[in-house]
C-alpha cells in the first residue's frame, strides 16, 4: 500500500501547485515501461514533441532536443483483491532522434508466498510519424520488442524471452472532441505477460485502445488485450476502463478498473479484477 499512499500524496501536491502551463499527455510509461497506456504500447515514442519557432511556426534547427527526449518515469499499483495480489511497477523511457524509444521497468508481483520479480527491457522504432508529409489521415506506425525475465517460475518453464509488436496510433481531431485510437499485433510466449514464465510456442494476439478527451487535461478510455492461448496454457483476455488527468506539463495521474479474467475459470488463467493507480512524471 506504500505506492497508493505515494499516489495520494502526489494528488495533494498537485492540488496546491499552480499548473498554468501546457499539460502532459500520452504516451505514458505502461506497466512494462513502454510508451503506451496501461497494458498496451502506443505508436508514439515517450517524451517527444516537435519544437517549433514561436513566430514562424517552422521547425527549429537541430538541437539536443532532436537527439534526446525528455525522460519519462511511471509508477503503477494494481490491487487484484480477488486473488489477493498486489502488483507494482516502476518504469523509465527515453527516446533518441525522435524515432528510437528505449525503456525499462521492474515489476513486483506479491501473492501469498514468494514474491515474483519481472524485468522488462524495451525498444520501439517509429517507422511512420503521424500525419506524415501533411497527410492528415495517416496514423503513426511503430514496431518494437520487449525482452522479459521473471523469477521463481515453475520447473520446465523458460524464465526469459522476447515479445515483438507492431502498432498504429491516430489522434482524430475532426470530431467535436479529440479521440485517440490505437491497435496492433503482439507476438508472445508469455504466460500471464511473462510473470509465470514463457511457453515454447509463440502466438500472435491483438490489442486496442480508445480514449476521448472531454477536456484538454482529461482522457477517458478503454483498453483491451487478447489472451494468448497455448496448447497447455491459456491466458485470459485483459481489459480496463481508465481516467487520466494531465495535471500539468510534467505530471499525469491515472485511475482505472482492470479485469484480468475470471480467477475461478478452469478454461483460462485469469487474475480477477481490481483497482489501478498510476503516477507519471515527464521532465
Amino acid at each position: 500500500m506504500k505506492i497508493a499512499a505515494l499516489f495520494v500524496l502526489v494528488v495533494l501536491l498537485t492540488v496546491v501547485y499552480p499548473f498554468n502551463e501546457a499539460n502532459a499527455g500520452v504516451p505514458l510509461n505502461n506497466i512494462e515501461g513502454v510508451g503506451g497506456i496501461a497494458f498496451n504500447p502506443l505508436a508514439y515514442t515517450a517524451g517527444t514533441s516537435i519544437e517549433k519557432d514561436k513566430k514562424s511556426g517552422e521547425e527549429k534547427g537541430i538541437t539536443y532536443k532532436d537527439i534526446f527526449s525528455k525522460p519519462q518515469f511511471g509508477v503503477w499499483y494494481v490491487n487484484l483483491n480477488s486473488v489477493k495480489v498486489d502488483w507494482t511497477s516502476i518504469g523509465v523511457a527515453e527516446t533518441f532522434f525522435k524515432r528510437l524509444e528505449v525503456s525499462y521497468s521492474n515489476e513486483t508481483i506479491a501473492p501469498r508466498g514468494t514474491n515474483i520479480h519481472k524485468n522488462n527491457v524495451g525498444a520501439k522504432l517509429l517507422l511512420l510519424p503521424e500525419n506524415f508529409n501533411d497527410h492528415k489521415f495517416l496514423p503513426a506506425v511503430s514496431v518494437g520488442s520487449i525482452w522479459k525475465e521473471s523469477t521463481n517460475v515453475a520447473p520446465g518453464v523458460n524464465d526469459n524471452d522476447f515479445d515483438i509488436y507492431a502498432v498504429a496510433t491516430k489522434l482524430i481531431t475532426q470530431t467535436p472532441r479529440p479521440v485517440l485510437i490505437s491497435g496492433g499485433v503482439l507476438s508472445t510466449k508469455g504466460l500471464v505477460t511473462g510473470v509465470f514464465g514463457f511457453d515454447r510456442q509463440r502466438k500472435e494476439i491483438g490489442f486496442a485502445n480508445v480514449d476521448i478527451l472531454p477536456i484538454d487535461s482529461v482522457a477517458v478510455g478503454f483498453e483491451f488485450k487478447q489472451g494468448a492461448r497455448f496448447s497447455d496454457f491459456k491466458n485470459a483476455n485483459y481489459w480496463d476502463a481508465h481516467v487520466a488527468w494531465f495535471a500539468n506539463k510534467n505530471l499525469s495521474l491515472v485511475l482505472a478498473y482492470v479485469n484480468a479474467g475470471n480467477s475461478k475459470s478452469t478454461s483460462t488463467v485469469g487474475l480477477g479484477d481490481g483497482v489501478v493507480l498510476s503516477a507519471q512524471y515527464a521532465f
